[in-house]
């Protein structure tokens, strides 16, 4: 599965926004990734940012108009939109957005949009009262009935001075869409729900009872679901790390709100991965104010927490649903999967090693051993924590264990 942008060739088209000088960043990266970046660039474009910017940016030469610009004899929008893996229009204007919902075709952009048969991202950037307009707000419904994507805005201060939604999303939520709008789908359809990270039992209002999980390898599997067409329900526990783009994040702290996301949401979905690191005991006693060192009894009773996967492997229809599992261990990685698998009555169980100093727990890569309930044993090789959630993704898919 690939997850960079190196050999495809993306068509960049810049509109005239203020927002401008940010997607000349975007074509810097996209060339550094060894994408071929083509840069269409609207007359209005040309009055924030001279071509000369993004063509050294991409290393290519820049379109600015239909006729003009020859390609070699070639017809320049026919030309582009053949060769084309994807088309990025951004900052994407009202103008521009109202001309490619009208199926215009009165410059190269529009043009080139038009005789497209590839995935078309589209990037809306302007001022609040202009996005929030109805003509415009139809227009992006009518974008997105052709199967455009579009990415929305965020909300911000923008260069007019105005606060409110239409600033240009950052490339790293764009970057998302279009690996996803690039990969091949083979996930559209599921709806998979992930859990991640660790979970947090109070003691007091300064003390709790935790764990080394950092969420990486929950959300490495959230985020290359939904790239390969899922629709990704992530419950998580405390992290520092950035929600991925497209997917519905519910955070949680404790083990008991874990269970109940989880309950709330199982129901629809179609595969289930559960990798967080969920304490198995909580405090028997919260104490509403801070024990003193000289008042704390050197004894904690504790109660045992719902176990999440247990009740997921009893509840799920197996028939319906794909059940995963993951198994934190240090020694007898086998055994102790396959104990679990069985115990847990999963379909799936991934085993990685947290005792290991180069994987497990806030490491940025992993190896995983994965057993099946059909008695078969799989072993991924050590990576990066995405690459390894993609290869999961590669074992589930190759071997049928999609139940729709």
């Amino acid at each position: 599965m690939q997850t960079t942008f190196a050999g495809r060739n993306i068509v960049v088209g810049v509109t005239g926004s203020i927002a401008c000088f940010k997607v000349a960043g975007w074509v810097s990266t996209l060339a550094k990734e060894e994408a071929l970046v083509e840069v269409i660039m609207s007359r209005a474009a040309q009055q924030f940012v001279a071509p000369l910017t993004f063509s050294s940016l991409s290393g290519r030469r820049v379109y600015t108009d239909m006729f003009t610009d020859d390609r070699d004899g070639a017809i320049n929008h026919i030309g582009l939109a053949r060769e084309a893996d994807g088309i990025l229009v951004a900052p994407a204007t009202a103008q521009t957005i109202a001309r490619l919902a009208h199926g215009l075709a009165d410059d190269l952009l529009a043009a080139t949009v038009l005789a497209a048969t590839v995935p078309v991202i589209v990037c809306p950037a302007m001022n609040v009262k202009m996005y929030e307009h109805p003509a415009t707000r139809r227009n992006l419904q009518t974008l997105r009935e052709f199967g455009y994507t579009v990415v929305e805005p965020e909300i911000g201060a923008m260069a007019c001075g105005e606060f409110g939604n239409g600033r240009l999303p950052e490339w790293e939520v764009v970057a998302e869409y279009l690996l996803r709008a690039l990969a091949v789908q083979d996930l559209a359809g599921q709806v998979v729900l992930v859990t991640a990270g660790p979970t947090r039992e109070p003691i007091d209002p300064a003390r709790f009872l935790s764990n080394r999980s950092s969420g990486k390898m929950g959300y490495a599997l959230a985020r290359t679901a939904f790239r390969r067409g899922a629709r990704v329900i992530l419950v998580s526990g405390p992290t520092t790390l950035d929600g991925p783009p497209g997917v519905q994040r519910i955070d949680v702290t404790t083990a008991q709100q874990m269970y109940d996301a989880v309950m709330a949401h199982y129901r629809e979905a179609t595969v289930i991965i559960k990798a967080a690191a969920v304490a198995d005991f909580r405090s028997r006693e919260e104490s509403t104010e801070k024990i003193k060192k000289d008042q704390a009894s050197l004894v904690l009773h504790l109660q045992q927490n719902p176990d999440i996967l247990k009740e997921l492997g009893a509840r799920c229809d197996h028939d319906r649903q794909l059940l995963v599992g993951f198994a934190a261990e240090s020694a007898r990685f086998a055994e102790e999967g396959r104990k679990k698998l069985h115990n847990k009555q999963c379909d799936l169980i991934a085993v990685n090693d947290i005792g290991s100093e180069r994987t497990g727990f806030a490491s940025d890569a992993n190896r995983l051993l994965v057993l099946d309930n059909r008695g078969y044993m799989a072993e991924l090789p050590y990576v990066s924590k995405e690459r390894c959630a993609d290869l999961l993704w590669d074992h589930i898919v190759a071997n049928n264990f999609l139940r729709s």
